[in-house]
């Protein structure tokens, strides 16, 4: 019952979101009054599909569920750059009026400005659209990073790990996506294999066809894997099981130790940061993960979904966390708002003696759509730092 007063709620604030776009674009559009109606129409249609391709994961029958998902979530996509180009058209209308009227201009001389831009705002967001579909659906780029590890073993220099997260196979990610993301990592020829979590959106008996390539991912130490929150709403219970018998080695706040030419290294992995308000039994927690780890082996790894793990990681003793779940953003301008959840959005950064990656993700989530934030396959170099020189 929450979750459905929830739903009505945000679909009546998206309802008065479109409603403002249509009074603050339509009547200045230079157009005759029959594509005035038209243009409210498609408005209105928008406002009706969005929560169509939200709902349509529900919708049992196939393709029609794939098909309302598809053409929901691009019109979620070009609805948001169009409320965004508006709120940006009405700030700046705002500051040129303010600047006329300090010149002592008439707003009369402005009503080319409004019209031209009431149709740069259409033409802007579909145009933003059309290239964030191309960003979001082409095949994921190989992003090459360099870790320097102070006090790397001389067998671990050069050891390489492939980071994929956040793939979302579903309603518009399916088989031949995974097969293009499969054939790219395996020919990387990686040390480790690392999937951070996010894989799916939907369950088990949907999706297992389309997950089923991953089965074919080959690494010399294998592939790890640790729970993101998408699992948890799709049935984590059952994904984890599926993913072992795909051959992932999934990480459960747990840790192994891996043999490399003779030197070790530590590869832990904890549930995704709100695991334990879902299930309990599944809280993330960094300290167990490295419970009874040696304390002889220097490099730590620790795969954990959200970055917020990495402060108790750095407490734990980890020496490098590799993390999703921000995408990058995905879209501008909502990339700003990752920043008030999360301590890293994306890249290299580093917390006290903690180093964290965090990728922007492999596929994309809800809208197929990336602006400024592209996908990645991430190919981690774990290289030794240098040492300081004393003069």
């Amino acid at each position: 019952m929450l979750r459905f007063a929830f739903f009505i709620r945000v679909i009546s604030i998206e309802i008065l979101l479109h409603v403002y776009i249509g009074w603050r674009i339509i009547p200045a559009l230079p157009i005759g009054s029959p594509f005035k109606w038209l243009a409210a129409f498609l408005l209105a249609a928008s406002a009706l599909l969005i929560p169509l391709g939200i709902t349509a994961r529900y919708i049992r029958q196939q393709p029609l569920s794939d098909l309302l998902a598809w053409v929901g979530l691009l019109m979620m996509g070009l609805f948001s750059s169009l409320l965004v180009l508006t709120v940006v058209r009405d700030i700046l209308l705002i500051l040129l009026y303010i600047v006329n009227a300090l010149q002592g201009v008439t707003a009369a001389t402005m009503a080319d400005t409004i019209a031209l831009s009431a149709i740069g705002v259409p033409v802007l967001a579909l145009l933003l659209t059309l290239l964030g579909i191309y960003n979001a659906r082409r095949n994921a780029p190989v992003k090459m990073i360099d870790v320097p590890i102070a006090g790397l073993a001389a067998a671990l220099n050069g050891f390489t790990i492939v980071q994929i997260s956040d793939i979302h196979v579903g309603p518009t990610i399916k088989r031949g996506y995974v097969e293009k993301i499969v054939a790219t990592v395996n020919g990387l020829n990686p040390d480790l294999i690392a999937v951070t979590g996010d894989v799916v959106d939907g369950t088990v008996p949907q999706l297992e066809a389309d997950t089923r390539p991953l089965g074919e991912l080959s690494a010399r130490h294998g592939t790890f894997f640790v729970t993101g929150n998408h699992e948890y709403y799709a049935g984590a219970d059952n994904w984890i099981v599926e993913f072992r018998r795909l051959g992932f080695k999934v990480l459960m706040n747990e840790h192994v130790v891996v043999n490399h030419d003779g030197a070790h290294a530590i590869i832990a992995g904890v549930t995704d940061y709100n695991a334990g308000h879902i299930d309990p039994s599944h809280t993330s927690d960094p300290a167990k993960a490295m419970h009874g780890a040696p304390s002889d082996i220097l490099f730590r790894l620790l795969l954990a979904h959200q970055p917020r793990s990495a402060a108790a990681a750095s407490k734990a003793g980890f020496t490098l966390q590799l993390s999703g779940h921000t995408h990058g953003g995905q879209f501008w301008p909502w990339n700003f708002l990752v920043r008030l959840q999360q301590p890293f959005v994306h890249g290299l950064a580093k917390l006290n003696d903690l180093w964290v990656y965090t990728s922007r993700g492999t596929g994309y989530w809800g809208p197929p759509i990336r602006l400024a934030a592209p996908s990645e396959i991430t190919l981690l170099r774990l290289v030794a730092e240098p040492t300081a020189v004393e003069s």
